[in-house]
């Protein structure tokens, strides 16, 4: 961090400087609770124009909601919440940013500088309980250099691979005046990201690609992150090169395109999971071979040579050894990839891609009256053109939503991959609603993961943010129970959620919602099409699921990906 001594800015209150640096920076929304330690910084956003706070009802709900206006805008979501136990709320939140790489910068109050250590009311360490899942951390000592670890806080969140920020700002410093210097220069030293990839790096990748009978590419969230979409599109197209993606991936490549093969993985589709045990080059962009898609390591895609590139150099090799590793951006290193594609001679591959796609699909068979999710799924992409922003909360109904929806554009899937938190939805897609206020947003969750932060339909209502809640209600939680009813014998211990569940039609009107339910295949329909059309509302479509709905394909834990069951077989 610099000081500027030459120059003498203008004196502000710590509070002052804090808000009239986001500003700068273009910052206009702001998520949070606010507390003692923070009175005096939330009466300065209050009455500082350009920039608002919105109200969340918990702490844990704002964290989830800058990371899903992180997700939708690619621009850092913040978050300003008081000591102790409104620092300590947000911790889920962080971790899920994290372990997704979402560029998030959370402002903690804390209690006076002289007091830090003696275990004062609502004192918490929270730079040290976050630093695991903080790229940075910062405890603000002096009011005026607050200017200057916003903006570094801001260029670290959003450069080299994002991630989550943490500020702890103790109230005297808040309340005590320095010198504001803005638009002072960002220079961090030792941290310094390579974007550009090596250039004979790049010649042998290509050069591998090119000579491969079957390539595939797997194209991660970084893909998403980074903006580079367009480029993996004319790497496929150019080399005839079939695309998977994870969770986080999908929407990179367009689901519609014939050499998309869907999502890899535990719940991944059957082609795509013989497609990577079977190529003979991956092409790893953006992601880490975490463990959900790569299934048991040592049986993994064994015959395939393997090319991976990510900005992060942790990242690479740490789970799958690869043999052309490339650090650096997406958007830089992909580009230089493009030019150096020729026609690859994949015309049987392809075949045989198409082969497992028609004797595999993806698949669901209709039982008279009763609703099945898949199909709930399909018509709300059918009758929002597949153009909505997806959130999901996690469980079967994010893997449903996964496999169904059919998703074209990128940043269009928003849903916690890394750790998997039951209650992102909601939040997240209120922050995605607010980042992008003229876009459908499509919250698919289930009655578990709603009931976890359903306190934040209030700042829905009180926003008249017109969400759309597609409850999907199977009165269990639904991917325990489908794993006890796979390797447990059927013994449903504490999955079970029906018998108290709250009337979520009453409970959607009590905050000032508009509910409405689907309990049979027939009102499916109705249904999504009287909420689509429902203005600045949220609204709650619950539709009365079987209660025995399985998510497959599935493959079990420390199977390889070519042991999949289908069906449950």
């Amino acid at each position: 961090m610099t000081e500027n001594k030459k120059n003498p800015g203008k004196s502000m209150t710590g509070s002052e400087i804090l808000v009239q640096t986001l500003v700068d920076l273009g910052v206009t929304k702001v998520f949070g609770y606010p507390g003692g330690k923070v009175i005096g910084l939330y009466d300065v956003l209050d009455r500082t124009p350009g920039i608002q706070g919105i109200l969340f009802r918990h702490e844990q709900g704002a964290t989830h909601a800058a990371d899903g206006f992180a997700r939708a805008t690619g621009m850092p979501g913040i978050v300003i919440v008081t000591s102790g136990p409104g620092a300590t709320n947000t911790v889920t939140g962080i971790a899920t940013a994290y372990m997704d790489s979402i560029p998030i910068i959370v402002f903690t109050g804390q209690v006076p500088s002289a007091m830090i250590g003696n275990d004062a009311f609502q004192e918490a360490d929270i730079i040290g309980i976050t630093r695991p899942v903080t790229k940075h951390s910062y405890l603000a000592q002096d009011p005026g250099q607050i200017g200057q670890i916003v903006r570094e806080a801001y260029h670290i969140a959003i450069t080299g691979r994002p991630g989550p920020v943490l500020i702890d700002l103790p109230s005297d410093v808040l309340a005590a005046s320095g010198e504001h210097h803005p638009n002072e220069h960002v220079m961090i030293r030792g941290y310094n990201p390579t974007y550009k990839g090596h250039s004979q790096q790049i010649n042998k990748a290509a050069d591998m690609l090119n000579t491969a009978r079957r390539p595939l590419i797997y194209a991660g969230g970084g893909v998403n992150i980074g903006l580079a979409s367009e480029e993996i599109t004319e790497i496929a197209n150019r080399g005839q090169i079939p695309v998977t993606t994870t969770l986080l991936g999908l929407g990179a490549f367009p689901e519609d395109n014939p050499l998309s093969v869907g999502m890899v993985g535990m719940h991944g589709t059957w082609y795509a999971n013989m497609a990577m045990m079977e190529c003979d080059v991956l092409m790893c962009v953006g992601a880490r071979f975490d463990d959900r898609v790569t299934g048991r390591l040592n049986h993994f895609s064994p015959n395939s040579k393997k090319i991976h590139i990510d900005i992060d150099p942790s990242c690479i090799a740490k789970n799958v050894a690869v043999d052309i590793p490339i650090v650096g951006h997406v958007k830089k290193v992909l580009p230089d990839i493009v030019k150096k594609i020729k026609p690859a001679n994949t015309k049987e591959w392809l075949e045989q891609i198409n082969c497992w796609k028609n004797e595999h699909p993806l698949k669901y068979s209709k039982r008279g009256e009763e609703i099945l999710p898949e199909y709930v799924v399909e018509k709300v992409a059918e009758m929002t053109n597949h153009q909505a922003i997806v959130v999901t909360d996690v469980g079967q109904n994010q893997m449903w939503a996964a496999q169904y929806y059919g998703f074209k554009r990128p940043r269009q899937i928003l849903s916690s991959g890394g750790l998997g938190t039951m209650g992102y939805g909601l939040p997240a897609a209120l922050g995605a609603a607010i980042g992008c206020p003229d876009e459908t947003v499509v919250c698919f969750t289930g009655d578990g993961g709603f009931q976890m932060n359903i306190q934040e339909l209030t700042t829905a209502v009180q926003n008249k943010i017109p969400l759309k809640i597609v409850l999907l209600n199977n009165g269990y939680l639904g991917m325990v129970r489908q794993w006890q009813e796979l390797f447990f014998e059927r013994r449903y211990a504490m999955t079970v959620l029906s018998d108290g569940n709250p009337n979520f039609m009453k409970l959607a009107e009590g905050y000032g919602a508009v509910g409405l339910q689907a309990q049979k295949l027939s009102d499916v329909e109705d249904v999504i099409k009287e909420g689509l059309k429902i203005k600045r509302l949220p609204v709650v479509m619950e539709f009365i699921i079987c209660p025995e709905e399985n998510v497959f394909p599935m493959v079990p834990a420390g199977a390889s990906l070519d042991e999949m069951l289908e069906n449950g077989k």
